[in-house]
Parts: structure tokens; C-alpha cells; sequence
């Protein structure tokens, strides 16, 4: 891959996506990775499913107002 492309391709990612981290026990990774590998899944596809599948429609609101109605704080 040249380096232009990498260039395009990072500043794509940082338009397009949040980074999230995730902190698990020593060892858990891979056991959740081998996990998803198993059911056909990169890690990241597996968490982002999980996520998908628990919040349904709500994750799908894009205009942060939206989201504090959505989630008020207590």
C-alpha cells in the first residue's frame, strides 16, 4: 500500500468513525476474539453487533440533542 493511500485511508477513518477503547482482564481478549472468530467475526464487528443488537434503533440518532432526550441524566 502506498503511502498516499494509507494518507487517504486515515483521513477517511478519523471523518468517518469514533475510536472507543475497551480496557478487559489480562487474557479475556483473546478468549472474546477467538470467540468471534468462531462465529465468523473480527472483534471489533463482534463488540459493534453486540452494541448494535442491545440499543436497536436508538444508536442510529446522529444529532447529539437527540441523544441527551433520548438518555437523561439522573
Amino acid at each position: 500500500m502506498s503511502k498516499t493511500s494509507s494518507s487517504v485511508k486515515d483521513r477517511w477513518n478519523k471523518k468517518t468513525y469514533d475510536d472507543v477503547r475497551l480496557r478487559l482482564y489480562k487474557g479475556q481478549k483473546e478468549i472474546v476474539k477467538s470467540y468471534a472468530e468462531s462465529q465468523g467475526k473480527s472483534l471489533n464487528g463482534y463488540i459493534s453487533e453486540l452494541i448494535q443488537k442491545d440499543m436497536g434503533d436508538r444508536l442510529q440518532q446522529s444529532d447529539q440533542s437527540d441523544l441527551v432526550e433520548a438518555f437523561p441524566q439522573e
